[in-house]
């Protein structure tokens, strides 16, 4: 059988059904969600209160992630983190906020390689639709950079501040149709296409003009300046109708081309707003039918490709940008029994196991097995080198520095006791760091480094501090998943030597190994032909 297997391969190398062009190299889809937790979805959940069947198929279909983590435990600077390949420590010095208002400027800076100008320098057509979130520089009339806030929305010089200079379109990719912030939480609500904004914020938005089938589920809908006609409720709606469209335009246009693109969802960010025809369409209230939606529209996504004639040769991620929201947490649990967070203690900004331990999915028929599930340690900073090697860039070692080449881990080559990834850094809402080294796990904060749990409604999920006197955290994830009891006295030498390997990875400058050599499609070809 490896006989015939071996001359398979040859005959395919003999005719060029195996090479490096850019028409071989196969379309890639991200699809990013929003404040979706660990325990968000059916197939990392069997008690979850809700089905999510499209999701579920895709990770019987491709190979599902275990131990994955966002960049940080909010927004902002995970996007930044997957559109980088870095911490955001690398472009802030420290951590970084979520943008409200004309907030920026853009956390990429100028000449800053992203994942969209690797790719488009292999090729690729890139575009990306929905939420952007990393900051952006916006102008009044006396060409003054304006900040975020409520009255500097109607401050901004859309002549003097359009075509964005730190844009999508000035980050690598081709086209975009964005918002700038939370598209249903943080004014401004306008909509970005290209670098322009076809329509200007000038309408007053009050919270009380939303519909409300929730109740309190339309908690964190700021009120601010919006553009006529802005469309709260079916947003994620029209996000994917901007990317159908880019894929479809584009395989009409130039099929022998592949492309890139980022399907940047909203869900589930507060405030929980599913559009109406998913109303009712769960159990488990408005959340579980914000999810649901979620659900179908990675299954358009499926079924697009699908129809396209192009599943065979498009990767899919799908990945989240943090975990659940606090409030959303406590009340699916109160109201539903159903926990965002998977059982991890935390959540969204908080820096143990359920602000950043996220799900995280890839699927490519033919190349990636089928039903996989792995153990590696991987973070969304992972995605621009497994690209990278994908398509065979090779990375300077100044670009995405935190990037580890997690593609053994997707083709089933990497025996899992052997890690990729000998550390995993992340960071919480207030910028502090959190470092793991196979079970152990050091919180260089005490505390959460993010929430306060000594009022509202998390007092409820306080746990006692076992180390009173600790100016740090540290916990063996095998013994203690729950982070319960922290070893900072009694693990001294542990302590002291994530501690300082913890320095050594700020001070300099990277995570990741330097040479980085990428696999390249010719030898992902081999591997696949080589399994079947």
């Amino acid at each position: 059988m490896k006989k015939i297997k071996f001359l398979i391969l040859l005959f395919c190398l003999a005719f060029g059904y195996v090479n490096s062009s850019a028409q071989e190299l196969p379309n890639i889809i991200i699809i990013y969600a929003d404040d979706v937790g660990y325990g968000d979805l059916s197939c990392y959940n069997d008690r979850s209160a809700y089905k999510t069947p499209r999701l579920d198929k895709m990770a019987r279909q491709g190979v599902r992630f275990t131990d994955a983590h966002s960049p940080s435990t909010i927004c902002s600077p995970s996007r930044y983190g997957l559109l980088s390949g870095q911490q955001i420590y690398r472009s802030t010095g420290g951590g970084g906020g979520a943008f409200e208002g004309p907030g920026g400027p853009s956390y990429l800076k100028p000449g800053q390689l992203t994942i969209a100008d690797m790719l488009r320098n292999k090729g690729y057509r890139t575009g990306v639709f929905g939420k952007w979130h990393v900051g952006l520089s916006w102008f009044d009339k006396d060409n003054k950079r304006l900040e975020g806030g409520f009255d500097n929305s109607l401050l901004i010089d859309y002549e003097k501040s359009t075509p964005l200079i730190d844009g999508p379109n000035q980050r690598g990719f081709d086209e975009s149709f964005i918002t700038p912030n939370c598209p249903t939480t943080d004014p401004l609500y306008i909509y970005i296409e290209n670098g322009m904004v076809p329509i200007p914020a000038s309408q007053r938005h009050k919270q009380e003009n939303l519909p409300n089938p929730g109740g309190k589920w339309r908690w964190d809908n700021d009120e601010g300046w919006m553009a006529p006609g802005y469309n709260f409720i079916e947003a994620d709606l029209l996000f994917y109708n901007k990317t159908r469209e880019f894929i479809t335009e584009h395989r009409n246009n130039t099929p022998d081309k592949p492309f890139f693109a980022i399907f940047s969802t909203q869900i589930a960010h507060a405030p929980v707003l599913p559009a109406p025809e998913f109303n009712g369409a769960t159990k488990a209230g408005p959340r579980g039918d914000f999810m649901w939606e979620l659900d179908v529209l990675v299954g358009r996504v499926l079924d697009l490709v699908k129809e396209l004639g192009i599943d065979n040769n498009t990767l899919i991620i799908f990945n989240a940008d943090n975990g659940a929201e606090t409030v959303h947490v406590d009340w699916m649990r109160q109201d539903f029994g159903h926990d965002p967070s998977g059982g991890w203690r935390g959540m969204k900004r908080d820096g143990w196991e359920g602000g950043h331990r996220v799900p995280f999915i890839v699927r490519w028929p033919g190349k990636f097995p089928e039903g996989l599930v792995s153990d590696q340690m991987i973070n969304s900073t992972d995605i621009f080198a497994t690209l990278a090697s994908i398509v065979g860039y090779k990375l300077k070692d100044e670009e995405a520095t935190d990037s580890f080449d997690m593609l053994p881990a997707m083709l089933g080559t990497q025996e899992e006791a052997k890690l990729i990834r000998p550390h995993l850094l992340t960071q919480s809402f207030r910028g502090q760091f959190q470092i793991r080294k196979g079970s152990w796990k050091y919180l260089d904060h005490i505390g959460s480094g993010g929430n306060d749990y000594d009022r509202g409604n998390l007092v409820k999920y306080a746990l006692p501090e076992t180390a009173v006197g600790a100016t740090g955290q540290l916990y063996n994830l095998t013994d203690d998943p729950g982070e319960r009891k922290n070893l900072f006295f009694t693990e001294a030498a542990k302590r002291k030597e994530l501690q300082d390997l913890l320095e050594q990875l700020k001070s300099s400058g990277r995570s990741a190994p330097k040479n980085r050599e990428p696999l390249g499609i010719k030898k992902i070809y081999e591997l696949s032909i080589l399994e079947k």
